[in-house]
């Protein structure tokens, strides 16, 4: 068997790892997938002669460890969202690799695409790295670069980044099954900064907030929770914006108005103001701004 195809037992359950599997099932053998019972039937369908098995618990992982022999001697994990015991990851002689969507130390924790475009960074990377108990502090096996453009969303971003991830993944674990590379501490640990899990509440535009802020929101929220605020008197989701630095100083922030040459929405923020390309009223389908002035127009408020 070839260094690329070596068997691996793969933990993951979101869409990231979906996709993560179904790129890395090309390059190699996949024993087992080990993911939540919300999303066995999607896994399974990926690698259809697999074995899927559900662990929705620290405990429940444990014990799935200890009843099952695998014969990989080491693991994958990719947004799994299951806290891994020390146990679990002594039963792998190679340990578990976590491919982590950020350049650790930067944004350890559960949502690191989201927070590296909040907070209006130009780069971001992956990084592959050994899992220990703490959260996302064990030694890097590698990390690479990749830029941030200017209209990056979590939907593009993440694309992107699932792409260098299995690049990485298939250049660098046959290095290091063989030894070729030692695992170092991450750089400057006292320098980490953590993300944490969106709620649905995050998605409510705060238009006091400056242009720039929400614009990144509306980027990194894309995905979920989406950004939700009431024009007058329909209620929206808006999905493409962008900021603008003029600033309508005898307008309200919050304020909605249109732009005459354009037929385009302009909400007033705390700083600057934010030009919206398209949104979705509630129930509707996603329309342009100068879709939408012509047929709600009349319950604005302007």
């Amino acid at each position: 068997m070839s260094k690329e195809t070596r068997s691996l037992v793969f933990f993951g359950s979101g869409p990231v790892a979906a996709e993560s599997l179904r790129l890395l099932a090309n390059s190699f053998v996949i024993e087992a997938i080990i993911t939540k019972s919300s999303t066995e039937q999607e896994m399974g369908s990926i690698c259809k002669n697999t074995p899927v098995y559900r662990a929705n618990s620290r405990k429940e992982l444990d014990s799935l460890i200890k009843t099952e022999k695998f014969t990989s001697n080491y693991g994958i994990l990719i947004d799994f969202g299951v806290i891994v015991s020390q146990f679990t990851i002594d039963s792998f002689s190679k340990g578990i690799i976590n491919s982590h969507f950020s350049l650790l130390p930067q944004w350890r924790g559960a949502d690191p695409i989201t927070f590296s475009l909040l907070s209006g960074q130009k780069k971001t990377g992956v990084s592959l790295m050994l899992i220990d108990e703490g959260m996302d502090t064990g030694k890097l096996i590698t990390r690479k670069t990749l830029d941030i453009k200017n209209n990056d969303t979590s939907i593009s971003l993440t694309n992107r980044l699932i792409k260098l991830s299995v690049e990485l993944l298939e250049s660098y674990l046959p290095r290091y099954l063989d030894g070729d590379i030692l695992p170092k501490n991450q750089p400057h640990p006292d320098r980490a900064t953590y993300s944490r899990k969106l709620t649905k509440s995050d998605g409510i535009i705060d238009w006091g907030k400056s242009a720039i802020e929400i614009d990144r929101e509306i980027r990194a929220f894309k995905e979920w929770p989406k950004s939700y605020t009431k024009l007058g008197q329909v209620e929206v989701i808006v999905t493409e914006a962008r900021a603008s630095s003029e600033n309508y100083k005898d307008k309200k922030i919050g304020q909605t108005l249109i732009l005459p040459e354009s037929k385009t929405l302009v909400v007033c923020c705390g700083e600057g103001s934010l030009i919206i390309d398209t949104l979705k009223p509630l129930g509707k389908k996603e329309m342009t701004s100068e879709a939408f002035i012509a047929g709600y127009r009349n319950r604005l408020n302007i």
